[in-house]
């Protein structure tokens, strides 16, 4: 790619790199969640594919890293869902009014913040990591498979 592609990618990465974070750990209090700040974290990824070469990004991102992060998400998840067990049932919410995740919230728009979701976030988050290296991991095979049609490798 040109020396202006780079150039915003590499300004422009970051902040949607943010953006998708943002996503996941706000996804219970305002529209986005996991799967939606994970979708976006991939098309950070898949702009840096196209602004810089194949093997710029696999120095940094293979597919053991997107394996590991994967399956980390998954166990998280499923950690999270059969530890409200504890409680009462399985995905019973235990975290909500621990000293960690806040008190049980009060009524009205004003009262709820970032940790008054007891697991729900936390779930998002594994979602989030879960689909962020998922849909990276499609990205990069698709990457590498068509690099090797081409003959770049």
């Amino acid at each position: 790619m040109s020396k202006i592609v780079r150039a915003v990618a590499t300004i422009v990465v970051p902040f949607v790199f943010l953006y998708g974070l943002y996503l996941i750990i706000h996804g219970h209090l305002t529209p986005g969640g996991g799967f939606q700040g994970g979708a976006v974290i991939a098309s950070g990824i898949a702009l840096l594919f196209v602004a810089f070469n194949f093997e710029y990004v696999r120095g940094f991102l293979s597919e053991d890293s997107l394996s590991a992060v994967e399956c980390s998400g998954a166990l998280l998840f499923v950690g999270l869902a059969f530890g409200g067990m504890i409680a009462t049932t399985f995905f019973a919410n235990f975290l909500l009014g621990s000293p960690v995740f806040g008190g049980i919230p009060g009524g009205g728009p004003e009262s709820v913040g970032i940790w008054s979701g007891g697991t729900i976030p936390l779930m998002n988050m594994a979602v989030g990591m879960k689909v962020s290296a998922g849909l990276s991991a499609i990205i990069f095979m698709m990457w590498l498979t068509a690099s090797k049609e081409r003959g770049d490798q």
